[in-house]
């Protein structure tokens, strides 16, 4: 048990990470929710970046169950089970680049997590438009799903990298 504390306590710099993705998504959220309407869209760049205002009661991609009591009855014990196994893993990781990794990650899904909690669905706001390969425009999306994806890139280029510095030694 000391040891499982003194390694969170290693891991604080890195939980003030996913401190401030929570307070930046919730806060995001709750100006969203007080100045927009419902299904408004506000162009902040005539196609590329636009504002509008959904809750969402499924997940990523508007994946559901079909029922939005059983949507946050399940995603509620999805996110804890993931949060749970993030915080496991990133007191296992020794990479750096990885343990910023996972507390992007435990931000955004704690974030999104608390709209679940108190509101019953997710509040989106943010609707990009990338070029017209796979869809008009991408779902819409806040600021907790955006640190996931980050989380996944600085993961991806970190494997990648350490691969490269592996086969150098080689």
């Amino acid at each position: 048990m000391i040891i499982l504390v003194k390694k969170l306590v290693k891991l604080l710099p890195f939980y003030w990470v996913s401190l401030i993705v929570i307070i930046l998504d919730q806060v995001s959220k709750y100006v969203v929710r007080s100045s927009i309407e419902p299904g408004q869209i506000i162009k902040l760049s005539p196609k590329l970046i636009w504002l509008t205002f959904i809750q969402n009661t499924g997940a990523a991609f508007s994946f559901s169950f079909g029922n939005p009591l059983i949507n946050r009855f399940l995603f509620i014990i999805i996110s804890l089970i993931a949060v749970t196994f993030i915080i496991y893993l990133s007191i296992k990781s020794k990479n750096r680049l990885e343990i910023l990794s996972f507390a992007l990650i435990l931000g955004g899904a704690l974030g999104n997590l608390i709209d679940r909690i108190f509101i019953g669905s997710v509040t989106d706001f943010i609707w990009c438009d990338f070029p017209d390969i796979i869809m008009t425009r991408w779902p819409v999306f806040n600021i907790a799903d955006s640190s996931i994806v980050i989380a996944i890139i600085l993961m991806i280029a970190s494997t990648l990298f350490q691969k490269e510095k592996h086969e150098e030694k080689e």
